[in-house]
């Protein structure tokens, strides 16, 4: 995010020494939190592996929330319960508790109750009535050991911590399912003269395509901010973070990102204006670092890929189209081989579904080193490609595809992977 940004990338804990070098330097060693919030995270048993599967976040007080769910038409117990807590409380909540190794989705009237039990546990350790958004990650289809997930929110409450290893860190890594790394940042902006910090944790690596979101993550800041502006900000900004990523194609059950402001920094927004406006754009910034986290972690992805989509009539325009060029099989398969074969593009684009003249479009690749472009096509006719210098462009690790319909001003980004056999190992055999 613009401003004061904490450091992040430095160095990396022996836990993930069997990562490569460009996935260790995404874990970060340090952060600076807002004040009020103390995190943890533990294991209680879901997991077979042992691995922390209790995320919990807690401020000392009460706090706005907001927060933008799947539209998947099975949405999980958590979700439903979420919303209903939402609906009755959306200003005096206290924190959020993350189960991770079961979904708790596709669960009938008991996986509800089991929700409300998560969040209940929540209300009596904090001693409010619905002060907590829940939370679950994992397998469909089975119900939660709510016992042990009791017990494990009890446990994790012991040890709440406002420290970046002992807090924090055990927070990220309790949200993880085939995730291969914490998803964590933290930074600080200046707003009304005070600085306001925000910290958030994202997971997801695969079943990840937007409308919401595609995965799970919280964003929490010291900032006072009103209830409905800060819902409207989040929308703003998971419209162009968490909404505009795609690794499979794929929407959960269980999307949600939510957002806490517990105002302890001071700074205070209760009315559209700059202020509103630059919490909105750091808002905006920090979610897409998260987003961006997703998609570099994408099951058995090799390449982060930017859809760069240019000259479109409209910004609803923009993002239709960069997102189906993302989810095209034929498209990411080509970018895994190392194949520049960019008349896929061209064909998932004539079939997205907006406006496109043929004649007006340029499509080229993007190096991120700063060297010339490659242009495949300009104004509809295709160019004498030079296929060494696009097999050297796509060998490298990140790879930006921009695509000028030159039919309008406006333009957006969007986030996706290549398609491997490695997706195919890892969701072959998922639930063993």
């Amino acid at each position: 995010m613009n401003g004061v940004r904490n450091q992040t990338q430095q160095r990396f804990s022996s836990t993930y020494s069997h990562l490569t070098t460009s996935k260790q330097a995404l874990i970060p060693t340090s952060g600076v939190y807002p004040a009020g919030f103390r995190a943890s995270g533990v294991y209680c048993g879901v997991k077979k592996n042992g691995n922390k599967d209790i995320a919990l976040i807690i401020s000392d007080r009460p706090c706005s929330g907001a927060a933008v769910f799947t539209t998947n038409a099975f949405k999980a117990a958590p979700v439903l319960v979420s919303q209903a807590t939402l609906a009755d409380n959306s200003n005096a909540l206290f924190g959020v508790v993350t189960n991770s190794g079961c979904a708790n989705a596709v669960t009938g009237q008991q996986g509800l109750e089991n929700a409300k039990r998560m969040r209940n546990t929540v209300d009596e350790l904090v001693n409010h009535k619905n002060s907590a958004l829940t939370m679950s990650t994992g397998v469909i289809g089975q119900q939660l050991p709510i016992e042990k997930i009791e017990a494990g929110i009890r446990d994790a409450y012991t040890k709440l911590s406002d420290q970046h290893a002992d807090g924090w860190m055990k927070c990220a890594e309790a949200f993880m399912t085939t995730d291969t790394f914490p998803k964590l940042r933290t930074g600080q902006f200046e707003l009304n003269g005070k600085k306001v910090t925000m910290a958030g944790v994202s997971k997801g690596a695969g079943m990840i395509h937007p409308n919401m979101a595609t995965l799970l993550g919280f964003m929490v800041t010291d900032a006072q901010v009103e209830p409905s502006l800060l819902q409207k900000a989040l929308k703003y900004a998971t419209d162009r973070s968490f909404n505009s990523i795609s690794i499979d194609g794929d929407m959960s059950t269980n999307d949600t990102i939510a957002v806490l402001a517990n105002g302890a920094s001071g700074a205070k927004i209760d009315s559209e204006g700059p202020a509103y406006e630059i919490f909105r754009d750091q808002l905006t910034a920090f979610a897409i670092d998260l987003a961006q986290l997703v998609v570099r972690d994408g099951e058995g992805a090799t390449k982060f890929v930017t859809i760069h989509i240019k000259g479109a009539k409209t910004f609803e325009d923009a993002k239709q189209a960069a997102s189906h060029i993302s989810t095209s099989m034929l498209t990411k398969t080509a970018l895994y081989g190392q194949d520049a074969n960019w008349g896929r593009i061209c064909a998932s684009l004539g079939h997205s579904g907006i406006p496109v003249d043929a004649s007006k479009v340029s499509v080229s690749f993007v190096p991120v080193n700063g060297s010339e472009p490659l242009k495949l096509m300009i104004t509809g006719e295709p160019e004498v490609v030079d296929e060494a210098r696009a097999s050297e462009i796509l060998k490298d690790e990140d790879l930006i595809i921009e695509v000028d319909l030159n039919l309008g001003e406006s333009e957006t980004k969007f986030w996706t992977c290549d398609l491997s056999h490695e997706y195919v190992t890892i969701n072959g055999d998922y639930r063993s």
